[in-house]
């Protein structure tokens, strides 16, 4: 992912890929760090650097646990202006106050980036996750360890740490999973529909050259060969493109690599072998909903701030939390975290300004269904431009058609989150509230719909409109039509719509057939404001979906919404009282 800097004091603080590093100014005395190649059971050499707690510059003898993180975003690399760059120096996932605390770090680069050797297959799948397995148990063997081992990542970070997690090594006690996919199809393919910063253009091979040699190639010649092995990498945004059903056979990987690539089919090792979870997301950011099914799923913790993505939550003391869990699963501290509520989030506009509130259910359970209904335009039909009505009576039966609009301003490089698209399709919008609402959970478009195109897009977005008519996103989701047969989800998913993507079940729209369908939104957690409104609007195209003109459609599909009649078009919103 795309790195961005952040002023953070003296020092800057570098996001990478949904990791933290910080750009070291001067060496630290507390830590001792090596780094060497380690062959794994295919004989492939992957880059490990390990930091150790130390005194007086050097190691403490005393074996430690050891926290592990594996990253596609390079453990150690020189940044465009030359400063050194280490994951593990950062506290984004509290790896400096885990070192500081007394754990050895280990942060990996997988094989096929970074100066690992080997080449990617897939994303995520059986091979990196068995790479996982074998270095959390060649750290587990070392002197200086305990033989405990715990991980840590948040976006790929997150599923690297997940799919580890599912091949149940005997060392891995705990893991602290952040905003990654528990379903890879329903995340990458939401709907069937690719739409977000997967699909984003694979890197340049300097990238990875501007990593740091493990300690023995002074030269960079060993750096130098491994680079080269990763131009037979697969191609992500093609990889992702080429698998429009959840049964689809990769080109690439010569298999329905979706079902390899979802880490549901493995939960089963996770809950066997023990390995304590905790699931971290952030409201304004899209993979929140998986983390939630991750934590439904396997009966995990769970904590969500009000940031973006992989952000650690502000207010929150969030390095003593993932220090306080490790210190209670890999050093056995009687400190009382697992005893501690299950849940810890962020309401929006709680109190005013919002806060966090602490339970023993997840977000989202206590809610119940209210359904607010479309409704016709004041004087006349809804049109683009031209608001319906939306509010908790039905309205009167109609007809609103708008065609797609493809000319969209364009979205910014990694839209983890995207803006309103209230001039882009039809918006229902309600009176100012009365009095605040609580919505904690996820909204459901319940929608009878007709298109000219058997195949079309529809996307649906819940605006919060201010008084002074500022609107944001607060939840969206996506649906291809054909796609609408619902279908189980094969793992908690709070009872949400829930459809197979199987080209079985594929079911194209008839001319003029009125097809209800059902989308999940992303879950919300806030306190709409007396004297705020809700719009809700419905388009036939995003600003990211990055292939736009590949899918283009001329002339553009002509999509209706039906409103009132015996089964309304409406959407239900999580009211919590």
């Amino acid at each position: 992912m795309l790195d961005r800097v952040v002023g953070l004091g003296t020092a800057a603080l570098l996001l990478v890929g949904g990791s933290h590093a910080v750009a070291q100014e001067e060496a630290t005395p507390d830590h001792v760090r090596q780094s060497r190649y380690v062959q794994v059971r295919d004989g492939t050499r992957l880059a490990v650097n390990i930091y150790r707690p130390a005194s007086g510059g050097k190691a403490v003898a005393e074996r430690r646990p050891t926290i592990f993180v594996f990253t596609p975003y390079r453990a150690r690399f020189r940044d465009d202006k030359g400063k050194l760059v280490e994951a593990a120096l950062s506290d984004g996932l509290a790896l400096r106050s885990l070192l500081r605390a007394g754990y050895v770090v280990a942060v990996a680069d997988i094989r096929g980036k970074g100066a690992s050797f080997g080449h990617r297959r897939g994303f995520q799948d059986r091979t990196e996750a068995r790479d996982g397995y074998d270095l959390i148990q060649w750290l587990a063997r070392q002197p200086y360890s305990t033989g405990k081992v715990g991980m840590i990542g948040c976006s790929y970070l997150g599923g690297a740490t997940f799919h580890t997690a599912s091949t149940a090594p005997p060392a891995l006690k705990a893991v602290f999973i952040g905003a990654s996919d528990i379903d890879k199809y329903a995340f990458v393919r939401n709907g069937g529909i690719t739409a977000q910063f997967n699909t984003r253009p694979d890197e340049p091979a300097s990238v990875d050259l501007a990593s740091i040699p493990v300690d023995a190639d002074r030269t960079g010649a060993e750096l130098r060969r491994a680079v080269a092995e990763h131009g037979r990498n697969t191609p992500m945004g093609p990889l992702w493109y080429g698998m429009p059903y959840r049964d689809s056979v990769s080109s690439f990987t010569g298999n329905a690599f979706w079902d390899e690539a979802g880490v549901y089919k493995y939960l089963p090792a996770i809950r066997n072998a023990g390995i304590a979870t905790y699931f971290w997301g952030n409201w304004h950011d899209e993979p929140t909903a998986q983390t939630l099914f991750g934590a439904a799923s396997l009966d995990g913790k769970f904590l969500a701030g009000p940031g973006d993505h992989c952000v650690p939550p502000p207010g929150f003391d969030f390095t003593g939390e993932v220090t306080r869990y490790f210190d209670h699963y890999l050093k056995g501290v009687d400190n009382g975290i697992e005893k501690a509520p299950r849940a810890t989030y962020w309401v929006e506009g709680l109190d005013g300004a919002g806060r966090y509130v602490r339970s023993d259910q997840l977000p989202g359970i206590a809610a119940r269904p209210l359904p607010w209904f479309l409704g016709d335009a004041r004087g006349g039909v809804v049109r683009a431009g031209k608001d319906g009505s939306f509010g908790a009576a039905p309205g009167a039966e109609g007809r609103d058609a708008f065609t797609v609009d493809y000319d969209l301003p364009p979205a910014d490089y990694f839209a983890f989150w995207p803006k309103p698209m209230g001039e882009h399709g039809l918006s229902y919008t309600s009176n100012a509230l009365s009095a605040p609402m609580t919505l904690i959970g996820f909204p459901v478009a319940r929608l009878t719909v007709t298109a000219s195109d058997p195949d079309a897009d529809l996307f649906v977005y819940l605006d919060q409109v201010q008084s002074d008519g500022k609107a944001e996103v607060i939840a969206f989701g996506r649906l291809k039509l054909a796609q609408r047969k619902p279908a189980q989800a094969p793992y908690a998913n709070f009872g949400l719509p829930w459809q197979s993507g199987l080209s079985k079940d594929a079911m194209g729209l008839a001319p003029d057939e009125a097809a209800p369908v059902s989308i999940a939104l992303t879950p919300v957690s806030r306190v709409v404001p007396a004297g705020a409104r809700l719009r809700f609007t419905v388009a036939g195209a995003d600003p990211r979906q990055r292939n736009l003109k590949d899918i283009r459609r001329d002339p553009a599909p002509r999509i209706t919404v039906l409103r009132g009649g015996s089964d309304p078009s409406r959407i239900e919103l999580p009211l919590v009282r």
